[in-house]
């Protein structure tokens, strides 16, 4: 059975998170105190530190909070019911809509390079996300929905074009404007690739790199 103990260590570290992400995403990393995010969570400074090292690894914890909704939300559209191409499209559609999301924009997009380093966070996000791009081409291309293209090549240039999309929406004055043009680029990308697949098939040898 689990003890009282566990179960209030727990929501303690829950409530810290969700404070944080609350925090973070209104006032930046660096316009947040410990001081305030303890103070939203209705616990003392020691308890936060009895649970997180100090300011970055609360930061890592917000940013594994917020990608893991995405990641979760994502994952049951790729690999969930539907035609392939209609789980590729679905998936899209979530992705780009996560990045309207306030807490999304501004801790997985605007503050995590910086507070976490490039090369850390493009692991994290890769670690996170591309193996559902990845699924979903492999998908397209073992359906025949698209042509028979490297899986990890096109995966990989899939995910960076993703990637480009969600700064490019977090940073422009109408991101709902933007993110609508990209997700319609994207399609039609995906759509060329479907014509070339329905004009000239291709073994399927070739999409196993």
């Amino acid at each position: 059975m689990r003890s009282r103990r566990l179960d209030y260590s727990e929501s303690t570290r829950s409530a810290l998170v969700d404070g944080a992400v609350e925090l973070f995403t209104k006032r930046g990393y660096a316009g947040t105190s410990l001081d305030e995010i303890a103070k939203r969570a209705r616990v003392t400074k020691g308890a936060l530190y009895h649970h997180f090292s100090g300011k970055q690894a609360l930061f890592e914890a917000a940013f594994d909070a917020v990608e893991s909704l995405v990641y979760d939300r994502l994952d049951k559209i790729v690999n969930g019911p539907g035609s392939p191409w209609d789980r590729a499209r679905g998936g899209l559609n979530a992705f780009i809509k996560s990045c309207l999301d306030p807490a999304y924009q501004r801790i997985a997009i605007h503050e995590a390079p910086v507070v976490m380093g490039w090369e850390r966070w493009r692991e994290a996000e890769e670690r996170c996300s591309f193996g559902l791009v990845r699924a979903a081409i492999q998908a397209l291309i073992e359906a025949g929905e698209i042509a028979a293209v490297p899986v990890d090549i096109t995966a990989r240039l899939l995910f960076g074009a993703l990637s480009s999309a969600a700064t490019e929406i977090a940073g422009s004055a109408d991101p709902k404007k933007v993110g609508a043009e990209i997700e319609s680029v994207i399609v039609r990308l995906l759509e060329r690739l479907r014509e070339t697949s329905a004009v000239n098939p291709t073994g399927k040898e070739q999409a196993a790199s």
